[in-house]
């Protein structure tokens, strides 16, 4: 178990090394995901049209070690955008990993920036 989840670690904008060029916009689903490969790393991406924001984190859920989150069901709770795995229902916010039933660790977290119609994720490394 450790060894799936310790290759996933958040990387915060100002750390930002590589912008990987994961696909075009069109790709993504309007208020959905779809899960992209860098590397050994499986990564969820989120289009939040209602928010007209992107997001990206590790695919994996901690909970149980499914890589689903990208199919995960997109939402809010009290104005933190979230995604809830689809088998169990686990919650973690998309802006900083956590977990927002307070019963698992964080999930790693991964700047979007959005440049002529192509989606890229930024990763320090």
């Amino acid at each position: 178990m450790d060894k799936l989840l310790s290759k996933y670690k958040t990387t915060a904008i100002d750390n930002v090394t590589l912008w990987f060029k994961a696909a075009p916009i069109a790709s993504f689903p309007e208020n959905g995901g779809a899960c992209i490969k860098y590397r050994d790393k499986q990564i969820a991406i989120f289009n939040y049209k209602r928010k007209d924001t992107w997001y990206a984190c590790q695919n994996a859920c901690p909970h149980k070690l499914e890589m689903v989150l990208s199919r995960g069901m997109l939402g809010d709770d009290q104005g933190i955008p979230k995604i809830a795995c689809p088998m169990h229902k686990k919650t973690f916010s998309l802006e900083n990993g956590e977990n927002l039933n307070g019963d698992l660790d964080p999930i790693a977290t991964y700047p979007v920036k959005i440049e002529n119609d192509f989606v890229y994720i930024g990763f320090s490394e």
